[in-house]
């Protein structure tokens, strides 16, 4: 099983370790493309914060996020597990999965993506940092585009064989779109949350917020419990196991992942 998560915006600024070391990164092969990123943010915090922001899409009350930037290469790193602050990460609780008998697997299992890195494992180590996924990064263009054609080739191997998780949200799964192999064995979790109304019919919608929530959760039972689900109906059957209502739709075409609507209540 491999688990696709975004970052997420709220980020430690407590690192504690050595400052970065690209070599010491998973997926080494994503490397070459990392440094080309990291030299065309450097020109832009290079500029005026007016400008700088007005790239990154910071507002004025961010210039902390700027200067973090600007330190990439001699700032304290942390693990991404410690580095995420997020909703997500709150409700996943990497620290807690990384101090027990599931680290390995964990490690093995989790694969975090980033506007700046590409794609990490969770006991990478990393400096504070802020760069988006939708962010158009001169000379490089949308970092979406500029990833998915740098790092496709390094993920579906990665995903070969694996039955793939995908929590991340749209901006991060432009990233990497899998292949039509790897799609028949991915699954895209979507929350919905349910609601009675007045009249005391049921409606579901789709939640954002809520979702990043949930789909914390759900990671966090999967890799707490052990889990190694081969295919996505099995993913289904043991969630289902685990006490989650969930419901699992084929695609409607060759190619497509499935999808996996985590049913949630108010």
């Amino acid at each position: 099983m491999l688990i696709l998560l975004p970052p997420s915006e709220g980020k430690s600024d407590a690192g504690d370790g050595p400052p970065l070391d690209l070599g010491a990164l998973s997926l080494a092969e994503l490397n070459p493309a990392r440094e080309r990123v990291i030299a065309a943010l450097a020109e832009v915090v290079a500029r005026p914060e007016s400008e700088a922001r007005a790239v990154l899409g910071l507002s004025a009350t961010q210039s902390a996020a700027v200067e973090r930037d600007r330190v990439l290469a001699t700032a304290p790193t942390v693990r991404a597990a410690e580095l995420y602050t997020g909703v997500l990460y709150h409700a996943l609780r990497l620290p807690e999965l990384l101090a027990g008998s599931t680290a390995e697997a964990v490690r093995d299992s989790v694969l975090i993506f980033s506007g700046l890195w590409g794609a990490v494992r969770v006991t990478d180590r990393l400096p504070p940092y802020r760069l988006s996924m939708g962010v158009k990064l001169p000379p490089l263009g949308a970092l979406g585009a500029f990833w998915r054609a740098e790092a496709s080739q390094a993920l579906t191997k990665r995903a070969e064989g694996r039955l793939v998780v995908d929590c991340r949200s749209a901006a991060y799964a432009a990233a990497f779109r899998p292949d039509a192999a790897t799609a028949a064995r991915t699954v895209t979790v979507r929350v919905l949350r349910e609601a009675r109304q007045a009249d005391g019919t049921l409606t579901r919608s789709v939640v954002s917020h809520m979702a990043k929530a949930a789909r914390g959760e759900i990671a966090h039972a999967l890799l707490a419990a052990g889990a190694a689900p081969a295919t996505p109906r099995e993913l289904a059957g043991t969630l289902t196991d685990l006490g989650r209502r969930v419901e699992l739709t084929a695609p409607a075409r060759a190619g497509r992942p499935y999808v996996l609507d985590v049913v949630v209540g108010d």
